[in-house]
């Protein structure tokens, strides 16, 4: 029997995730080793601490994922999606990557093309309202929230962020105005979208999933901040790492740049205006990044081509 061009494609999606985990690790050796040097020299019990909430933001995002779904999906391999979703991330801007992943896996497991958008649609919109609440509640408690008038950009930025978002409302608004066969998929989306929304709000399970999941995600990843930087004597109280993460990803979590180097800057920028030294925001920054994402990259790297072998993804 002759093969087809499937295994030869199949081969190399398999093989991509691990070249790409590799490529990356050359070229970014510096800042890898950098990292690697000073978590070794860092306290192993709060790198072990950090460690645990860092598997909790993947525990996190598979509840969001099923949160936003009205149909089941399994629990252990919506994990492992998720869990290689993070690896993807490195590849494609903005969340991209893990949205990829999730979409072929929802695919995989029988949900319709148009459910399957509308839950990532959901997913994300549900992330971004909680993340926000989460920050106006520690803003409300927190005395720091004066140092982060500093970090507020000056309104002369925000004339050109608005101009670009008008911009694209009305690029779309005009594209669907004009080209007839857009309109038909993109109102069936909505409707989707709408109705699976009412479902899922109907279902108390379903709620408690998706909005504590969201709510949980930027707890514990700030959570494996803190840890890091108590483990590298960062010298900041608790609750000023967390409002520090919060405010820096709410603030540039929307700067298209791959593995978070936006974020990352203003992390530091926030670490420091509210009383670190430059030198230790600056090394826990980077032991947060090795912990949460450079290290999960190969073995996330493997669990995606598992399941790309297995026609999971």
């Amino acid at each position: 029997m002759a093969r087809g061009p499937g295994r030869p494609l199949r081969l190399a999606l398999c093989l991509a995730p691990l070249l790409f985990a590799a490529g990356w690790a050359v070229v970014n050796r510096p800042v890898v080793y950098e990292g690697v040097r000073r978590l070794v020299a860092a306290d192993p019990g709060w790198l072990a601490a950090g460690a645990g909430f860092t598997c909790l933001t993947w525990v996190a995002a598979a509840c969001v994922r099923q949160g936003a779904l009205p149909d089941p999906v399994p629990p252990r391999l919506l994990l492992a999606s998720q869990f290689a979703a993070g690896a993807a991330n490195h590849v494609l801007p903005g969340g991209l990557g893990a949205h990829a992943v999730t979409l072929r896996f929802l695919r995989g497991q029988g949900v319709p093309l148009e459910r399957a958008t509308a839950s990532i649609g959901l997913y994300s919109l549900t992330r971004s309202v909680a993340k926000t609440l989460v920050l106006v509640v520690f803003l409300a408690a927190s005395p720091a929230r004066r140092r982060l008038g500093e970090l507020i950009p000056d309104g002369r930025l925000l004339v050109p962020l608005a101009a670009g978002v008008g911009g694209a409302v009305t690029v779309a608004g005009v594209l669907l105005t004009v080209v007839r066969p857009l309109r038909r998929p993109v109102v069936r989306l909505l409707r989707t979208a709408v109705a699976d929304a009412r479902a899922v709000h109907a279902r108390p399970r379903r709620v408690v999933a998706l909005w504590g999941g969201a709510a949980a995600m930027p707890l514990v990843q700030a959570g494996a901040l803190a840890c890091v930087g108590a483990s590298l004597g960062l010298g900041l109280p608790w609750e000023q790492v967390v409002l520090a993460h919060l405010a820096a990803g709410t603030a540039v979590g929307a700067v298209p740049a791959p593995g978070g180097l936006a974020v990352d800057a203003a992390l530091v920028w926030t670490l420091v205006a509210f009383g670190s030294a430059p030198a230790p925001a600056t090394a826990t920054v980077i032991g947060y990044r090795v912990l949460t994402d450079w290290a999960p990259l190969l073995p996330g790297a493997l669990v995606l081509s598992a399941l790309i072998r297995r026609n999971v993804v």
